[in-house]
């Protein structure tokens, strides 16, 4: 029985070695609740769903601006054109692609498709690094690359040649051309009415592949591939998606703002050890819980107000703050259990390193250089005496000399070999 009861126990302490070493008192964790909670309203009552985002207008009017800014670099005379739909036309007929076929028609009806999802069913519309490998083998291979009822669709275009003399010029070309015509769909088209379908927020196509399940939508049930096609659909976009994030950084920002503070004024750390880092356990619990707290009034609301509509559900739903939480808890995890990537043991490596030369350099900052000088000057100096002595007593000169000169009392006094004959003497070094 006793055997029994000190294995338990020293189950439990190994289990809060790896899982309750976050050294946070009870004033951070109300803190990064409340952090969690203020970020949490504002997704409830200013981020919503994109039909009444009240956000929504301001993160689609600054995505529309880049777009007519990253037009004029390319050449777009903004005095002739009309506002954000004739950058997005300029766009549209210099990054010109054999891929951006918009309806069933373009396909020979092989699959439903519109000019309201043909942005997420092409892979190549996609803002991420699937999209980049799809445009690149599209452009290079004359074809174009779907995704539609879970499959991968890939179908012959017209033959389309870019631009340069060799591999590595026309590679460079094509990547330029998958992202000129990003940027001319990230806002709708040039003809679209209202807002426009833009592209998909990064690896949100992906969903399509979840060609299962069963959900209620209205009268008829949705595999979860359909639901996250309804949902784009309904202006679940980047530019919505860049909206989502605002509530997310605010509670980051947030809660590292406050540990900064309270480690600065309350704990009286150095200024340098009060930079938010993920080598702070108490900071990245401090996340965990503000994250934590903020994707649970996000689920309860969408939950609230969907009224058990999963595509109502999803369009409530911040992906983006849900996916930044399950990575927080899944990174954490990997710390806990010593699990971390190669480049990653090499970057801590390098900050390692770096911390130490600062401190190195600090050190030599205080180094005063003119007493330095002499000193060394007086090493030398001493050494090339030394080294011209010729016998043994020019060389008990020398050393008698050296220590007058720094000032440095004899160990004994009055004659060296008298003092040794005495038994009862001590050499005194002070």
């Amino acid at each position: 029985m006793g055997d029994v009861d000190i294995s338990t126990i020293r189950k439990e302490s190994n289990l809060k070695e790896v899982f309750y070493h976050d050294r946070c008192d009870k004033y951070d964790y109300l803190l990064a609740v409340g952090c969690g909670a203020i970020a949490g309203l504002v997704d409830i009552f200013l981020v919503g769903s994109p039909a009444d985002s009240k956000l929504l207008s301001w993160t689609d009017s600054q995505v529309d601006k880049t777009v007519m800014l990253f037009a004029k670099t390319c050449g777009w005379d903004s005095q002739n054109g009309k506002g954000v739909k004739s950058a997005i036309g300029f766009l549209e007929k210099n990054f010109s692609v054999n891929y951006d076929q918009r309806h069933s028609g373009d396909v020979d009806n092989l699959f439903s498709m519109s000019s309201k999802n043909h942005h997420i069913k092409s892979l190549a519309h996609s803002p991420d690094i699937v999209g980049l490998f799809f445009s690149i083998l599209n452009q290079f291979t004359s074809t174009s690359s779907f995704l539609s009822g879970g499959q991968l669709i890939t179908i012959q275009t017209s033959t389309f040649e870019l631009m340069g003399h060799d591999y590595i010029s026309k590679l460079f070309c094509g990547i330029a051309n998958w992202f000129g015509h990003i940027m001319s769909d990230i806002a709708g088209s040039s003809g679209s009415s209202n807002r426009g379908s833009g592209v998909a927020i990064p690896f949100y196509e992906l969903l399509q592949l979840c060609d299962f399940g069963s959900f209620q939508v209205g009268r008829n049930r949705n595999t979860l591939a359909t639901i996250a096609n309804k949902v784009f659909q309904s202006g679940y976009d980047a530019r919505y998606g860049l909206t989502m994030a605002i509530p997310v950084v605010l509670c980051d920002l947030s809660i590292k703002l406050i540990w900064a503070l309270k480690h600065y004024f309350y704990h009286k750390r150095p200024l340098s050890e009060c930079i938010p880092s993920k080598r702070h356990d108490d900071l990245r619990i401090m996340l965990i819980v503000g994250n934590g707290v903020l994707c649970l009034m996000d689920g309860a609301d969408a939950a609230i107000r969907s009224g058990g509509n999963w595509v109502s559900f999803f369009l409530r739903l911040n992906i983006i703050a849900w996916f930044r939480l399950v990575a927080l808890v899944f990174k954490e995890i990997c710390m806990r259990l010593g699990i971390s990537s190669p480049l990653q043991k090499q970057l801590d490596a390098y900050i390692r390193i770096n911390e130490a030369l600062v401190s190195y350099i600090s050190k030599l900052e205080q180094i005063d250089i003119e007493r330095f000088k002499k000193e060394m000057a007086l090493y030398f100096q001493t050494l090339q005496r030394l080294e011209s002595a010729k016998n043994e007593a020019d060389l008990n000169v020398l050393l008698k000399d050296q220590y007058r000169i720094l000032g440095i009392p004899l160990p004994y006094q009055g004659n060296f070999d008298d003092f040794m004959k005495n038994k009862s003497s001590r050499l005194e070094f002070q």
